[in-house]
């Protein structure tokens, strides 16, 4: 750095600091962005029969569970169990892909923030976990997989949304402050907040809406709008016993 002489007794403007982004991830939400691009990455070099051997085994399928799932399909019991979790990490292709790291960097950072790198993955977890489930529920039986972090996301912005709307104040604004200083809406003041239930409102009807009609989702590809709302409730709903900031 270099600095200038005074000329004449005329001080030196101050220079106005610079601003921080607006989206500023965490480590946490940086690492599992670099995850889901390198899982992904593997996957496009693989031999095609490796490939479906792949997302047979981490996919998440319902056939599993109600006793139609086809002879021979990789992953046996265990896949029963890890299929809730590696789901998240598999992606139709790169658009699907950037989408989730770019809503899970707006969203999922302001959680990250606030509950720690251990806590923020046990929400993102079961929130996944969730629509997982809603998956299952809404296809029971049924030989129709389901890939994407987009359950985890739905849920982190849910999270997301009993901080957002506990001031007036934007997803941009709370990413320049400290968000353990905010105090959460609580599930009825969630619904009981026009903003917040207007937000709700509106994601719900989109999502569903685009989901069923497959809109934006390329040929042969269906949306998994239930696993969306899936994630989106469990995370709303287990929020709270994941907060470590006191009321």
């Amino acid at each position: 750095m270099t600095s200038s002489e005074e000329n004449g007794g005329s001080a030196i403007p101050p220079v106005p600091p610079a601003r921080e982004p607006a989206i500023n991830a965490p480590p946490v939400v940086l690492g599992l962005g670099a995850i889901m691009v390198v899982v992904h990455t593997i996957m496009q070099f693989l031999p095609r029969q490796l490939e479906e051997w792949a997302l047979l085994t981490f996919a998440f399928i319902p056939a599993r569970y109600g006793g139609n799932a086809p002879a021979g399909i990789p992953g046996g019991e265990g896949a029963d169990v890890w299929s809730f979790i590696t789901h998240l990490f598999l992606h139709g292709d790169w658009i699907h892909l950037a989408i989730n790291v770019l809503f899970m960097a707006a969203f999922g950072s302001v959680l990250a923030r606030r509950f720690g790198v251990g806590r923020f993955l046990l929400f993102s977890a079961l929130a996944g976990i969730g629509g997982a489930l809603a998956h299952l529920v809404s296809y029971w039986g049924e030989f129709i997989p389901v890939i994407g972090a987009s359950g985890a996301i739905s849920g982190q912005m849910a999270g997301s949304v009993r901080l957002m709307f506990a001031r007036p104040q934007t997803i941009f604004e709370i990413h320049q402050m400290n968000p353990n200083t905010v105090k959460a809406l609580t599930l009825r003041e969630v619904f009981t907040s026009r903003r917040a239930l207007t937000f709700l409102l509106v994601w719900i009807v989109i999502m569903t809406f685009t989901g069923a009609g497959n809109m934006f989702a390329p040929e042969g590809v269906n949306i998994a709008w239930q696993a969306h709302l899936g994630g989106f409730i469990m995370g709303l709903l287990v929020f709270g016993f994941i907060d470590p900031v006191k009321r």
